[in-house]
């Protein structure tokens, strides 16, 4: 939490950071209701999308409630869902469970098949149409106020200091960026809304994440069939480790191939990167990608609590939106619809407040307002299956899942009640003695690779004479607390090759290579020490993502 001091002040009626489809959807929403409204956007990516990962099957209800005539104005979405099947993968078979056994909360009528980046550039096209000022380029780095004081807006980073943190020529100070209320779409694990989170103590049970990693494919086209989608549970994934993977077929011949797996699993060995190579490797999903052309790689961490894990909304002087409050809906692997949702709910609430002659309060109602655009019914629905698949693995706890779902369905509630998740997914490492030790095939080049040629696919930009963006605590701590009980899992659980275990006369030395970064904040997250703090970088660094 800061204030500005001597630095630049530039005001406006509504701040939000985050041009994701939250962000943007409150930038709009905000501007429809009323025009007269200053609204800026910050974005910390290079251009707006670049930093955007998602499957994507996108539900189409939040642009729907957003922008109702968005095909009639060229929305970019790809084909409409034709087929979608969920199956069960053995290390040789595959099982495809019938679509009338799915429980309704995990479909999706009317889904299409998505670039969540492409369609963010459109949306913020749409905000600029209505007069949104939008800011690429511009990190938020911390908060004005906070502390139990109210948030009156935000710092931005300062532009031009060498890895000591000293001025190099040209050098710019961040500004501050004052507001009558600020939203925070910051997307899952958000540094600004880390801290606000932990300074107005909103959260309720722990959030769950999972790492979502995805490639780009170019199949050919006698093997496309556009609209149809694949979610699969097991292979590669042990019954203890809770994910699964995705393959849906978007348009022109492109193939999206991905794999969420979340992070409370257990094995300090396992890499979800590795498993995600191994995924590629199965026989159904093999011969799709026989002789294609890998186009690009990502990696995002998502939230997948569910409703346990929403945290409290409003704070004082705002909100938290999309992802940064985790409305992902796990088991239906969708997030999209229900950040748009968020983004309306929220800037309704913001725009009363406003025309009442408010600013820098708590809004009472912005909570109920964002949560009754039916974010709250979707996700009461799911609320025990994440749970129940962390408690019993994942075939069991599927099937109960399953159950749970379709009780829920057809009674209109939960014979579970509520269940909790009790820790956060950093707690769950097994100490290295006591896990099974995994190694995995040399990548083939073909269909498997390695992360230095993957992340060469997510077009990084990272002035290396910069401040390291990925911060420890403790120096000390990866080799002399995580690498003698955890074998150091950080080059495991990492998908961009950010850190690494290497020796300097004969002494194991921790070293990070930041500018690998995709800022996917596994890190952040998964750290069994909580010794590594993700902050962004300078803005405009990181990935540039093309069609994710």
């Amino acid at each position: 939490m800061a204030e500005a001091g001597t630095r630049e002040t530039l005001s406006t009626d509504v701040l939000i950071v985050g041009a994701g489809p939250s962000g943007l959807a409150a930038a709009i929403r905000l501007k429809q209701r009323h025009p007269e409204l200053a609204v800026t956007v910050v974005e910390k990516s290079a251009e707006l999308g670049g930093h955007i990962l998602s499957g994507a099957v996108m539900d189409p209800r939040g642009l729907d409630a957003l922008i109702p005539d968005w095909r009639l104005k060229g929305a970019p979405v790809g084909p409409d869902v034709t087929r979608d099947t969920y199956h069960l993968l053995t290390e040789t078979a595959d099982f495809a469970f019938p679509h009338w056994l799915m429980p309704p909360q995990l479909k999706t009528p009317g889904a299409v098949i998505v670039s969540l980046g492409n369609l963010v550039r459109w949306l913020g096209e749409q905000a600029a149409e209505l007069g949104v000022d939008i800011f690429p380029m511009t990190a938020a780095v911390d908060v004005l106020g906070g502390g139990g004081a109210p948030v009156r807006g935000i710092i931005t980073g300062d532009l031009g200091r060498d890895a000591a943190g000293s001025p190099k020529p040209g050098f710019a100070e961040g500004i501050a960026l004052e507001a009558k209320y600020t939203l925070i779409a910051e997307g899952a694990r958000g540094s600004l809304a880390k801290k606000i989170i932990a300074d107005f103590e909103l959260a309720n049970d722990p959030q769950k994440f999972g790492l979502g990693i995805k490639e780009v494919w170019e199949i050919a086209a006698d093997k496309h069939q556009p609209g149809q989608v694949d979610h699969y549970l097991g292979f590669p994934l042990d019954n203890r480790t809770a994910g699964g993977g995705f393959v849906y077929h978007a348009q022109d011949r492109k193939l999206y191939v991905g794999q969420v797996t979340y992070l409370d699993y257990q094995n300090p060995t396992l890499s979800p990167f590795d498993e995600f190579q191994r995924f590629k490797t199965h026989k159904s999903v093999a011969s799709l990608l026989d002789g294609a052309t890998r186009i690009s790689y990502g990696a995002r961490a998502v939230t997948a609590g569910g409703w346990q894990s929403v945290p409290t909304l409003a704070f004082a002087g705002g909100g938290l939106i999309g992802c940064a409050a985790g409305f992902m809906n796990a088991p239906r692997l969708k997030a999209i619809h229900n950040a748009i949702l968020s983004g309306i709910g929220a800037a309704d609430a913001v725009a009363n407040a406003i025309t009442q002659g408010r600013q820098h309060d708590l809004i009472a109602d912005l909570s109920e307002r964002v949560l009754q655009t039916g974010i709250a019914d979707e996700l009461r629905g799911v609320r025990n299956v994440k749970p129940l698949w962390s408690r019993l693995g994942t075939v069991l706890g599927a099937l109960a899942g399953g159950v749970e779902m379709w009780t829920s369905a057809l009674l209109g509630r939960s014979l579970l009640g509520t269940l909790r998740h009790d820790k956060p997914d950093f707690t769950g490492l097994k100490p290295k003695a006591a896990a099974p030790a995994r190694t995995y095939a040399k990548p083939d080049g073909k269909l498997t690779f390695d992360r230095a040629s993957s992340v060469y696919l997510a077009n990084l930009a990272h002035d290396e004479d910069q401040p390291v963006h990925l911060r420890l605590a403790d120096p000390l701590v990866p080799v002399r607390d995580n690498l003698p009980k955890y074998g150091e899992p950080a080059p495991l659980y990492c998908p961009a090759g950010v850190y690494e275990m290497a020796e300097e006369d004969g002494a194991p030395v921790f070293r990070i290579h930041a500018a690998n970064c995709v800022h996917c904040k596994t890190c952040d997250i998964k750290d069994p020490a909580q010794n590594i703090t993700w902050v962004p970088p300078e803005g405009g660094s990181g990935p540039n993502y093309s069609g994710m």
